[in-house]
C-alpha cells in the first residue's frame, strides 16, 4: 500500500475466512507493512452480531492506531438457509439474521473501530459488500433479504464516511465489490461466473484501494475501481 505511510499498521476483520485470510497473506507479504492484526469468529470468538463482544475486542486494541481497516465479515447463507429466489420464500426470522450479520453487525463495528483509525493522517476502512446490494443494478430480483442487507450496509458506510471526513480530510471509507470469489460461501451460487481466487482478489482490491482519493470516501466500487451504482 504505497499511498500510505511505511510501516503502516494493519487490521483485518473476519481473517480466517476464504478472502479474509488472503487479506491477511497479501499484507504480511507488503514489505510497506510494518504489522496485521487479525480478528475473527473462529479464532477469537468476535460476534459482529453481539456489541459486547464488538465492544471488547476494539477495547483490547485502544492503543493502537491503524492506517488500514479491511472488514470481511458477512454471509449469504445463515443456519444452512440461502437466499430466498421468490417472495414466497421471504421469511422473518433469515431476514432479521442477514440484517444483523451483513448490515447491524457492521455498524457496530465501525461504531468501535473507527476511533481506531491514525489520525490526521491519509487512513482506509474498506468493507466488502456486493453488488446485488445496488439497486440501479439489480435486473433479475430475488435474493430480498441478502440485497437488502448489503443496501443497507452502503448506506451505513456512506453516512459513516461523510462524519469521518469531517474531523480527517484524508480518510477513505468504502464499500467494495470483490467479484464471485472462490469460497465456501459463493460455490452454490457460482454456476456461469468467473471466480477469482482469493488470493488473487485480496491483491486487486488492496490495488484498487492504493489508487482511491480522499474525494470517493463513501463511495461503493469493484475490485477494478469501477464505481457501482446504488
Amino acid at each position: 500500500m504505497r499511498s500510505l505511510s511505511h510501516g503502516y499498521s494493519a487490521l483485518v476483520l473476519g481473517a480466517s475466512g476464504g478472502i479474509g485470510q488472503a487479506f491477511r497473506w497479501q499484507l504480511e507479504m507488503d514489505a510497506g507493512c510494518g504489522k496485521v492484526v487479525c480478528l475473527s469468529r473462529r479464532d477469537d470468538a468476535f460476534d459482529v452480531t453481539d456489541e459486547d463482544s464488538v465492544l471488547r475486542a476494539a477495547d483490547r486494541m485502544k492503543s493502537e492506531a491503524f492506517d488500514l481497516i479491511v472488514c470481511a465479515t458477512g454471509a449469504l447463507t445463515i443456519n444452512g438457509l440461502g437466499p430466498e429466489k421468490s417472495l414466497r420464500q421471504i421469511s422473518q426470522h433469515l431476514m432479521m439474521a442477514q440484517f444483523a450479520l451483513n448490515a447491524i453487525g457492521h455498524a457496530l463495528i465501525l461504531k468501535h473501530f473507527v476511533p481506531l483509525l491514525a489520525r490526521r493522517k491519509r487512513v482506509i476502512f474498506a468493507v466488502l459488500s456486493a453488488r446485488v446490494g445496488s439497486i440501479g443494478d439489480n435486473a433479475l430480483g430475488g435474493w430480498i433479504s441478502y440485497r437488502s442487507s448489503k443496501a443497507a450496509l452502503n448506506q451505513i458506510v456512506h453516512t459513516a464516511a461523510i462524519e469521518v471526513n469531517r474531523t480527517n480530510p484524508s480518510s477513505l471509507l468504502v464499500t467494495v465489490h470483490p467479484g464471485t470469489v472462490k469460497t465456501d460461501l459463493s460455490a452454490p451460487f457460482a454456476s456461469g461466473h468467473k471466480r477469482f481466487e482469493p488470493n488473487d482478489a485480496a491483491r486487486r482490491i488492496l490495488e484498487m484501494l492504493d489508487g482511491l482519493t480522499p474525494d470517493r470516501t463513501g463511495g461503493f466500487f469493484a475490485y477494478d475501481g469501477t464505481a457501482i451504482a446504488w
